[in-house]
């Protein structure tokens, strides 16, 4: 067999910006429109080391109407002069080489989310241009880069124009402008709505610091919507449960050592579900780490022995469980600290070990101050009482989901209702399909796969599991119980996804906003009960389209307006277009080709920020009273609103 010579000629050498454009995913995690966002939020988390450092406290964000963003801060400015050892300024240096910056060490900032030194020359790197103005001692000065359109050939970053001092200024800061290159991600249109839920986080974790967001994309006079809070993470847990009907006293703890700061704001509402928000200098922890793993063990332990010290628990009594106390819990813990190592760029989950017993340590120092200041008993008292009733509740739920296990075993009743299991038996081959209605259920039935495809029709909406007050409420609901048993894996403490059955759940509604509400519901229903699943990249949305082409022998789909627009531009004239009030609309074969069939559908996996939004979402319209559920309504149900495709193609 002959052999290819394989020597030192063979090896390729990634120089400057050209490993990040071969290997994105390494640097932003994907690049969908997270990952586009992603490159954002690397120049904003600059800006707001700035701001925690106290050399900043405004950040202007702008979304242009070329579809370029812009980021400007008020801090002290990039350094423009040369670098010693590479000759070259450094905002080069910051913008072209990769782990180059000024915080590997800790002069310059003391706390940094900005760790790996990557952001700034990653974003550069995915951009077609980007332009930077400092302005610095009194001096403007520009410098440009650019993706040359050379096929694959691409020399990203590419110094277009060097630095030049171009004015003269009283500002100080740093003002960054690119456009997201389009032959790298899967779309270059920012979301403002997921970009301001962003920035008021951003907002809420310095107080102080004015953060502004302006959208000039298709309104030259919009409103620049501004964030400044001075109550911190006290504001931050007073918007979360803005509407709740009944809440107790807030408790908010800070405390330091040597280079670590905590602070941590918690509340109990009347509700079965806990909602824990974590952050590392800045940086949302959407898998938690050992900071939450310390602060929920100090917590559970300070009341247990507050408990246990004031007689609201018999010598004979067992401690309460840590998730008892956190019934009906909002807590949002924000830590700074120095070398924070966090699993991959994308900052999901702090890695450091040691941060667990630092944190514990500071909780149950403060907690426990807190709890000895005698007007802070009625506070105490809500949250043992809570607890107390969530352990009976808990046992309660126990008992109801084992007797229903027994009759299942006994009758075989797991499953009732319209549910269509699939012939084979090998979960890494089986799909479930949830889908909205008995309509679209039938289509799906008939048109799926029977070998490898189950479907479940839910009748109505799913239960909403943020409304209800009792735990054991939730497995007294016939429709739950049936979505429990298809999955196999049980849930909470009892969860095993040894046990699943389905290497995807697909949640399939209509393209309307009941479809999206449904959607909505359930994706809270497994964050509460089964979030492992999504942790796992389980669960799955369906994605149906809005409209079908006709013209001839031609059949095309398109799942929004624009695709809708290329595909009538490419066909030009002759066609007819049906649009799609909902699933139940299209027959067997329809559902088969455009939603089931595994080479033709298009499916979205739901992370575990999908899950969280949903939840805030649901909260947002739980309260009648509440702020921001006015504010949403008020900004996004337009009821004038346009209907393009009437316009453009006369409802055809």
């Amino acid at each position: 067999m002959a052999t290819k010579t394989y020597d030192a000629s063979d090896l390729s050498i990634l120089e400057g910006l050209e490993p990040v454009r071969k290997r994105p995913g390494m640097y932003i995690g994907t690049t969908d429109v997270r990952g586009l966002h992603h490159i954002v939020w690397e120049i904003v988390d600059n800006a707001i080391d700035e701001a925690a450092s106290k050399y900043a406290n405004q950040i202007d964000i702008t979304l242009n109407p070329d579809g370029s963003v812009t980021v400007e801060d008020n801090g002290r400015g990039i350094p423009v002069d040369k670098h010693p050892t590479l000759g070259i300024s450094g905002v080069e240096v910051v913008f072209t080489k990769l782990h180059a910056g000024g915080k590997f060490n800790n002069s310059n900032y003391q706390f940094s989310g900005g760790l790996h030194g990557v952001g700034a020359s990653v974003t550069n790197a995915l951009s077609e241009w980007l332009t930077v103005e400092v302005y610095r001692d009194g001096k403007i000065y520009r410098i440009e880069f650019h993706s040359p359109k050379i096929g694959r050939t691409i020399k990203s970053g590419a110094l277009k124009t060097p630095l030049q001092e171009i004015g003269k200024t009283k500002k100080h800061g740093t003002k960054v402008t690119f456009m997201p290159d389009k032959r790298v991600f899967d779309t270059i249109v920012f979301d403002a709505d997921e970009m301001e839920s962003k920035l008021r986080e951003l907002a809420f974790l310095n107080k102080g610091v004015n953060i502004t967001l302006q959208d000039l994309r298709t309104n030259a006079n919009s409103e620049r919507l501004c964030f400044c809070y001075e109550g911190g993470l006290i504001d931050f847990i007073d918007y979360i449960n803005d509407g709740a009907e009944e809440k107790n006293k807030i408790i908010y703890l800070e405390g330091q050592c040597e280079n670590f700061e905590l602070q941590v704001a918690i509340q109990h509402v009347k509700s079965f579900t806990e909602k824990t928000y974590s952050f590392v200098n800045n940086i949302k922890t959407i898998d938690g780490g050992f900071h939450e793993t310390g602060f929920k063990s100090a917590f559970t332990k300070c009341f247990n022995d507050y408990a246990r010290n004031n007689n609201y628990l018999k010598p004979k009594d067992e401690n309460l469980l840590g998730e008892d106390f956190r019934e009906g819990m909002t807590a949002i813990l924000s830590i700074k600290m120095q070398d924070a190592q966090f699993e991959g760029q994308t900052k999901a989950r702090l890695g450091n070990q040691e941060v667990r017993t630092i944190v514990e340590s500071i909780v149950v120092e403060k907690l426990e101050e807190f709890l000895k200041v005698k007007k802070n008993k009625s506070t105490a008292e809500y949250i043992i009482k809570q607890a107390i009733d969530a352990a009976k509740t808990r046992e309660a739920a126990r008992k109801a989901k084992q007797a229903q296990r027994t009759k299942n075993a006994i009758t075989g009743a797991a499953l009732v209702g319209k549910f269509a299991a699939c012939i084979s038996r090998d979960p890494l081959k089986n799909e479930l399909f949830i889908v909205e209605g008995d309509s679209a259920g039938g289509s799906a039935k008939q048109g799926r796969d029977r070998r490898t495809q189950a479907v479940l029709p839910l009748r109505g909406k799913p239960l909403n599991v943020l409304k209800v007050n009792k735990r054991s409420r939730i497995y007294e609901n016939e429709e739950i119980r049936t979505i429990i048993a298809a999955i196999g894996t049980d849930t909470e403490q009892d969860f095993n996804i040894d046990n699943l059955k389905f290497h995807k759940i697909i949640i399939l509604s209509d393209a309307d906003q009941d479809g999206f509400h449904i959607r909505t519901l359930m994706l809270a229903l497994f964050y509460h009960l089964m979030p492992q699943l999504i942790h796992e990249g389980k669960i799955y949305v369906g994605m149906p389209p809005l409209y079908k082409v006709e013209k001839k022998d031609i059949i095309e789909y398109a799942y929004n307006d624009e695709e809708l627009d290329k595909i009538t531009s490419k066909l030009k004239s002759g066609y007819s277009i049906q649009r799609y009030k909902g699933l139940g609309e299209m027959n067997p074969d329809q559902l088969w080709q455009t939603t089931l069939n595994p080479k033709t559908r298009m499916l979205t996996r739901v992370t575990i920020e999908n899950a969280m939004a949903a939840d805030e979402m649901i909260g947002t319209f739980m309260y009648e009273g509440a702020a921001k559920r006015k504010s949403y309504i008020h900004k996004h149900a337009n009821f004038n609103k346009v209907d393009n495709f009437a316009v453009k193609y006369g409802g055809k």
